[in-house]
């Protein structure tokens, strides 16, 4: 295998190409119903694409305490417990934040060369995974269909969507067209000062009943809160009018910053499409008729005697 240096198509992924673009062969990965919609809008598929990154996470960032103020231990004094975002200097995932959205960004980049060497406008139905390979090493994927447009006229830039074909298809009919797939991830720390423990559960205070543990409320509404904001960013940065989203996953685990303490971490991980808009398209006749079916018809009758009138 030829080195290769990390810029441009893996040499495996640049054979694959070349193979497609001097065969008949289309592979697809959408389904009978996505593929039908796309032929309806004026799209063909042209194959399926692929990028991916195989990366070392040895520095997550400075797992430490949630305590902000002067308060010790559980927050008896002070401001008290507050949840502190990625990038606070005492307890921040910054590193681990920008390695995990720069996996699927790469990931993504590279499934576009591949796009882009089959001469496609965009990209539709993506998947994208993250695997563990053992030890620190994480796998990004990025997976999806390579689409032409019918027309002449090509875009600066492949488009990039999570969307199935039949939702692309609504999307274009709706006036409404992708622009590209974002992926926005936050994390966030909580100090669990007393009040969270005994709600918890983990003190005889209260842990024989049904009541919320306010901390993790808080926390997980601010990580989500957060990752929100940064999505809407991204989609802010593209140029786009608004955005759909696919997927809004919450991940939340425990961390011992000192002995005999635990402090909770919270994870919310964002992926949709940034759309933009070009204006609605005319109805066409078949869209805007309303089919309606005459139950009558199926009424329970006796045998040998027919409706005589159907409504």
């Amino acid at each position: 295998m030829p080195d290769w240096d990390g810029r441009g198509l893996p040499p495996a992924a640049a054979a694959r190409v070349e193979r497609f673009g001097s065969a008949a062969l289309r592979t697809s990965l959408l389904s009978v119903p996505s593929a039908a919609s796309l032929e309806v809008v004026g799209f063909d598929t042209v194959g399926e694409v692929m990028g991916c990154q195989v990366q070392q996470i040895g520095w997550s960032g400075y797992a430490g305490c949630g305590m902000v103020g002067y308060g010790y231990g559980y927050g008896y004094a002070g401001p008290g417990p507050q949840v502190q975002s990625s990038n606070y200097r005492f307890s921040g995932y910054g590193p681990y934040v920008q390695a995990v959205t720069g996996g699927y960004t790469t990931a993504l980049r590279r499934m576009l060369l591949e796009a882009s060497a089959l001469k496609a406008d965009g990209v539709v139905g993506v998947a994208l995974s993250r695997k563990q390979l053992g030890g620190q090493a994480t796998e990004f994927v990025a997976l999806g269909t390579a689409v032409r447009a019918r027309s002449r006229i090509r875009p600066k830039v492949p488009f990039t969507t999570d969307l199935p074909g039949t939702d692309f298809a609504k999307l274009l009919m709706g006036g409404w067209t992708p622009v590209s797939l974002e992926v926005a991830m936050e994390i966030a720390i909580r100090h669990d000062d007393y009040r969270t423990q005994a709600q918890a559960g983990r003190t005889t205070l209260w842990n024989s009943q049904n009541v919320e543990v306010s901390g993790y409320t808080e926390l997980v509404q601010h990580t989500r809160a957060l990752a929100r904001e940064k999505f809407a960013r991204n989609t802010a940065s593209v140029g786009a009018d608004g955005s759909v989203v696919s997927e809004l996953s919450l991940r939340v685990w425990e961390i011992e910053p000192n002995e005999g303490h635990t402090d909770h971490v919270a994870e919310a991980l964002i992926t949709g499409t940034a759309i933009a808009h070009f204006g609605r398209r005319p109805s066409s006749p078949a869209s805007s008729t309303l089919p309606i079916l005459a139950t009558r018809a199926f009424s329970r009758q006796r045998p040998g005697r027919p409706e005589s009138r159907n409504r």
